[in-house]
């Protein structure tokens, strides 16, 4: 459903949210920071049109993009040819264990209820002391979408809680660094909500 959902916008979807961050300085600056604090492979999961994945390469990461739809991976190559984008599910990443030095996960939650976020899936593919960010929408609603970017879907759309999202990804094994809240833009229909964790890493605890 989500899949066949994108496949069908992911053009107008690109030609309508062309930029990363257009207009929205608070969320770039809280990517710069996890830009600065993030070596090695970056992945952006979750990564639609690409134009996240493109933003993290203008930061000087080494980041790639994985996506469930192969329509919005088609828009991402033809913008992006220069960057690596593979069809995948968030889920059950095709990435071996501690592979990633970190990992954007940007809206790729929206149509899951908080408790089905693969925050253990999230944990096992990055690397001991690797950085996540993770956006999504803040609050406790849900709501089905039959109408979006001039097509007709079929999506559920879900808002998270700040504090289940921070304790679900602490019981996976990250540690919470930053959360950045901001009020509704004028195209959007409620506050949103980004977290900065980083994965535990036991050899660091074990020598401190």
């Amino acid at each position: 459903m989500t899949r066949a959902s994108y496949d069908i916008v992911a053009a107008s979807y690109a030609e309508l949210i062309p930029d990363a961050h257009d207009g929205r300085p608070l969320d770039a600056a809280i990517m710069r920071a996890f830009a600065e604090l993030t070596e090695g492979p970056v992945g952006d999961l979750g990564c639609g049109t690409g134009r996240i994945t493109q933003y993290l390469h203008e930061l000087g990461l080494d980041a790639f993009g994985i996506d469930l739809s192969d329509g919005m991976l088609d828009q991402a190559r033809k913008r992006y040819p220069h960057l690596s984008f593979t069809q995948g599910d968030i889920t059950k990443l095709d990435l071996e264990d501690d592979s990633l030095g970190g990992a954007v996960v940007w809206y790729s939650t929206v149509h899951m209820p908080a408790e089905e976020v693969p925050w253990q899936e999230f944990h096992r593919v990055l690397k001991p002391g690797g950085h996540l960010l993770h956006a999504f929408k803040l609050g406790n609603l849900k709501n089905h979408m039959t109408h979006a970017y001039g097509h007709d879907v079929d999506l559920h759309v879900y808002w998270h809680d700040i504090d289940e999202t921070v304790d679900n990804a602490t019981k996976a094994g990250f540690n919470e660094v930053a959360r950045l809240q901001r009020q509704r833009d004028v195209d959007e229909k409620g506050p949103q909500a980004f977290l900065l964790v980083q994965k535990r890493n036991p050899e660091a605890q074990q020598t401190s």
